[in-house]
């Protein structure tokens, strides 16, 4: 089949006033539905964790938004039109990290009471830990996650207007989400979210639809597709997406992205109790699965339509401006915005929560708590601006921009390893936490630099986050082994027992099925498998 359309011959002017009106009317809603909701915000349960009020549908939508990125629908049609369904395990696999997340982590968290996760570390072990995870985590939140989705979404809209300049939607992106975070705090993110997660899913489908309509057949895009198959596992020596690199490393780095981040799990700590905030991951598990469809499948049918694309990226604009009427396009780029938007809001808050209740809070106890919300705000408004100064000189480090993308691969495992034996193992000791992320940071920095930037070793990045766990954890133990060992009522709380999943099972046999939230986990893990197997 010969190609239907070159992405160079598409022009900016193919996106039409009507498309801009849609997209403009979209901004104006956002805006004033997060100025309204973020209304008499006055003490910090308020303005970081939304009062803790949210419902499970809000907290569901709110962490499957927050993970967007505009440039989801780019790099994962992309990854489609090149790979097949490989970049799927990228999907699948959070599904069931959720279920260890509403089963292990977070029960201690909610009943804990804390606001930030290092909070809970300094519980765990010591103010040490804290401080390390907390600065650790407001660095990548300013200089990797806000930067790259304002960066990449500039790149993503620079695709549908190739004449844009690149500074100019890093701004407004940065300006329009600023707004409404730094003004609402999390209740405003968190409702915004929903929006933003229900655009994002009818602009993905709208695609998804129009390419199923215009392909010949299903069958010529399993024939189109790398090795002639649709598959979602690859040989253990793929160069992207090795199939025991699934199992192993893209596990550990989920945990860590869903499991201990603050920037996905402040979203749970705002509902409303423990089973809003456990029905809320698990719905949030299966809003993921639906990247299959809404992402993914997209690229591989773009591969019937256009096999000669130079550039895999050009797959989704090339279905947008090729496949949909003027109105649909619009709708399209408002779920692009909505996606970056969310992402960008996510980071803001959880690195002004970070500074604020870490650092402020804990050395300055006394700041009243008008303070520190004005405080939270403040610092919301310098993230995002030093955040859009470094997103715009991006594009002069080349590819650094791509390694910076690995960057979780290398640095998360330490952290992961400290939560994972803090709650399952009661001897883990306070010198073995600081020290097992200090020096796993420092190692993990290094074969960044070694592996993905001077090109020193050759090991794929997911074989690495596995091998820098399997280390973090040997070095947790020993040390905790040469450490004195805390006394169990130092640990009780935080540390998970069989008694707790034995009482959870006789208070849960005394209330109606349809609250169980293993019933839902079960058909979350059930529904993942089958799709698993589907497409294996």
């Amino acid at each position: 089949m010969g190609e239907r359309l070159r992405r160079s011959e598409v022009s900016s002017t193919e996106i039409s006033y009507f498309d801009v009106g849609i997209v403009g009317l979209y901004i104006v809603a956002t805006l004033l539905v997060g100025v309204y909701v973020g209304k008499r915000k006055k003490d910090t349960d308020d303005y970081f964790l939304a009062g803790r009020s949210l419902t499970w549908p809000v907290v569901g939508f709110s962490l499957y938004a927050t993970n967007l990125s505009g440039a989801s629908f780019i790099g994962l049609a992309g990854a489609g039109y090149s790979s097949g369904l490989a970049f799927y395990s990228h999907e699948w696999v959070p599904a069931l990290v959720l279920i260890v997340f509403v089963v292990l982590f977070l029960p201690f968290y909610m009943r804990t009471g804390v606001t930030t996760l290092p909070e809970f570390l300094e519980r765990r072990f010591d103010d040490r830990s804290r401080t390390v995870l907390s600065g650790f985590t407001i660095v990548t939140n300013v200089f990797i996650d806000c930067a790259i989705a304002l960066y990449a979404g500039a790149l993503v809209f620079q695709a549908f207007f190739p004449d844009m300049p690149l500074w100019l939607p890093i701004l407004v992106m940065a300006v329009l989400t600023g707004v409404y975070t730094v003004f609402g705090g999390l209740k405003s993110v968190a409702v915004n979210d929903v929006i933003q997660a229900i655009v994002f899913i009818v602009g993905g489908a709208i695609v998804f639809f129009a390419a199923l309509a215009a392909i010949p057949s299903w069958s010529a895009v399993q024939e189109a597709a790398p090795g002639g198959e649709l598959g979602i596992f690859q040989p253990a020596n793929d160069p992207e997406v090795p199939w025991p690199g699934v199992f192993t490393g893209l596990v550990v780095i989920g945990l860590y992205f869903w499991c201990t981040n603050q920037v996905i799990v402040q979203r749970t700590l705002g509902a409303k109790n423990l089973d809003h905030g456990r029905n809320g991951a698990i719905f949030g598990g299966f809003l993921k699965l639906t990247g299959i469809a809404l992402m993914i499948l997209p690229g591989c049918m773009a591969l019937v339509l256009y096999p000669n694309l130079s550039n895999p990226d050009e797959a989704f604009p090339t279905l947008t401006l090729d496949l949909l009427p003027a109105g649909l396009r619009g709708v399209v780029l408002a779920a692009v915005l909505a996606g970056i938007m969310s992402t960008v809001a996510g980071v803001l808050n959880s690195a002004s929560t970070l500074l604020t209740i870490d650092f402020v809070a804990k050395y300055r106890p006394h700041t009243s708590q008008r303070t520190l919300v004005a405080i939270g705000r403040a610092t919301a408004a310098g993230v995002i601006a030093v955040a859009t100064l470094w997103a715009t000189q991006m594009h002069r480090f080349g590819t650094l921009f791509v390694y910076l993308q690995s960057v979780l691969s290398y640095l998360v495992p330490p952290i992961v390893a400290v939560f994972l034996f803090g709650l399952l193992w009661k001897r883990t000791t306070r010198q073995g936490a600081f020290w097992t992320m200090l020096c796993g940071l420092v190692v993990g920095a290094g074969g960044l630099l070694a592996n993905e930037v001077y090109g020193l070793l050759e090991i794929q990045a997911l074989y690495a986050a596995a091998i820098l766990f399997a280390g973090s954890s040997l070095l947790l133990v020993a040390i905790s082994l040469a450490t004195e060992a805390p006394s169990d009522e130092e640990v009780r709380t935080y540390v998970w027992r069989p008694q707790l999943w034995r009482a959870e099972s006789r208070e849960l046999a005394t209330k109606p099925w349809y609250v169980n939230y293993r019933l839902y986990a079960a058909l979350l893990f059930v529904t993942t498998a089958a799709i698993v197997i589907t497409f294996a």
